[in-house]
């Protein structure tokens, strides 16, 4: 163990560094240690904590035996520190110090768990329109979107929750599927072209999903314009650039376009929620897993590619 001067204690061990390595010493046993420094005795003490004094006296002696050196001289009129006291109490005061802007940090985030919910970009916008249906201000927690093409690590608690197009393959994970979900192709509406069709699509270097890739892989389509996230991708589509393929969920639920042509079969894939086992019965989680079922089966329909916007 290393020797310091210059502190309270002289030449005596650091005690930041012995704590730290001590197991046995109770966090509570150093707040009680506190209020008898502060009030120079057991009775003073213990009127501060509400305790006994008999009660703070046994505290103190199984701190002395925990550090395993003497921490005060013990008179008729009171405690004194020795010098390892006083140079524990500049610790454990930093400590309490500590502590308390934890709490205040706490306090101020509510004590509110959060759930980490990852996404891809159409999922997280559709949650997003609908959170009042994910979460309310009453609830004992808040939602964190990670919008994200990549499948984030849920098994390494990355996240809490993951919306995939695929059931969970490691033997840690739980799977439950929402929905079924369609693709089409889109175009701006009323912008259908003269001549011979326009595309636009995720660039091949960026294409994560079969969806984005599906244009890239028919080279007798005329592709314009490339993006490298689905955002941009709708962006180019809304703005009459050329026709891309969304999810209809996605391009169902948006005014400024309409379908330009039928289903695309092939593409037609499954989403389900993706969690780790042990995270799925924590209440928080498990309340966000039921509403997020309950609002895509609510809305079954426009993920299965049946509720194209103007129809009934």
């Amino acid at each position: 163990m290393k020797y310091r001067s210059g502190d309270a204690g002289l030449d005596r061990p650091d005690f930041a560094a012995y704590f730290s390595k001590m197991t046995n010493i109770d966090w509570n046993d150093l707040q009680v240690f506190i209020a008898v420094a502060d009030g120079g005795g057991l009775s003073a003490a213990a009127s501060t904590l509400g305790s006994s004094p008999a009660t703070v006296g046994r505290r103190m002696v199984a701190l002395e035996q925990a550090v395993g050196r003497p921490l005060f001289v013990r008179r008729q009129t009171g405690y004194t520190l020795t010098a390892d006291g006083r140079a524990l109490l500049q610790r454990a005061r930093s400590m309490a110090a500590g502590a308390h802007t934890i709490e205040e940090w706490l306090e101020a985030e509510g004590r509110r768990s959060v759930v980490r919910v990852s996404a891809g970009t159409w999922a997280a916008n559709f949650f997003a329109e609908n959170f009042s249906r994910l979460w309310t201000p009453d609830d004992p927690f808040r939602i964190a979107f990670k919008a994200s093409e990549a499948e984030l690590d849920i098994a390494h608690r990355e996240v809490e929750i993951g919306i995939r197009n695929r059931q969970a393959e490691s033997g840690n994970l739980a799977s439950r599927k929402t929905a079924d979900v369609a693709f089409a192709p889109f175009r701006a509406r009323g912008r259908s072209a003269a001549g011979p069709d326009e595309w636009v699509a995720i660039a091949p270097e960026h294409a994560a999903t079969r969806s984005a890739r599906w244009v890239n892989a028919h080279p007798a389509l005329n592709v314009v314009a490339w993006a490298n996230a689905p955002r941009t991708l709708g962006d180019l589509i809304r703005a009459g650039t050329g026709i891309g393929v969304l999810p209809c969920f996605a391009g169902d639920r948006d005014p400024l376009l309409e379908r330009a042509g039928d289903l695309i079969d092939e593409l037609h894939d499954g989403q389900w929620i993706v969690v780790h086992n042990d995270d799925r019965h924590r209440p928080d989680v498990r309340r966000v897993i039921d509403r997020i079922v309950a609002l895509t089966t609510a809305h079954a329909a426009l993920f299965a590619g049946k509720r194209p916007l103007g129809e009934t």
